[in-house]
């Protein structure tokens, strides 16, 4: 006790308390799982810093931090594949949230519905192999076209 996010919140509300309460990594994110409401099913993880968390409560749709490309974005701002926030959950340590979502077409850049698409199974004899397990709902190509 005393660790947990709830004792950490205790009885203060609002944004600032909850964003306190939260235990941000070194570089000051956060997991966030992505599930979709309907299925249930994972479709990603990304990582937000207060900003994305500010802009989602704010707009209604997901926001992250790339940590490739060291920026805030928001989810679909390129193919139009938004998430639409549902709800926010926040795990018992306060270091990783389940965001509750509306996706629309697909989360994975690949095509497919999940980023969670590959399974990995074992073979007979134990040989480990990967199949693939969702099923694309875009071509890529179409959706992702490079700037020149």
């Amino acid at each position: 006790m005393g660790n947990d996010f709830i004792d950490r919140l205790g009885t203060k509300t609002g944004a600032a308390a909850i964003f306190a309460a939260l235990k941000w990594d070194s570089d000051g994110l956060v997991s966030v799982i992505q599930q979709d409401a309907k299925t249930k099913e994972v479709v990603g993880l990304a990582f937000a810093d207060r900003t994305a968390l500010s802009k989602t409560l704010e707009t209604g749709l997901m926001h992250y931090y790339s940590r490739s490309r060291k920026k805030l974005w928001m989810k679909g701002e390129e193919s139009g594949h938004v998430q639409k926030l549902i709800e926010l959950r926040v795990d018992c340590d306060g270091d990783a949230i389940l965001a509750r979502i509306q996706q629309v077409k697909a989360n994975c850049h690949m095509g497919y519905f999940s980023c969670f698409s590959f399974a990995i199974k074992k073979q007979r004899g134990g040989a480990l192999t990967v199949k693939v397990a969702g099923k694309k709902r875009f071509d890529p190509k179409t959706v992702y076209k490079k700037k020149a």
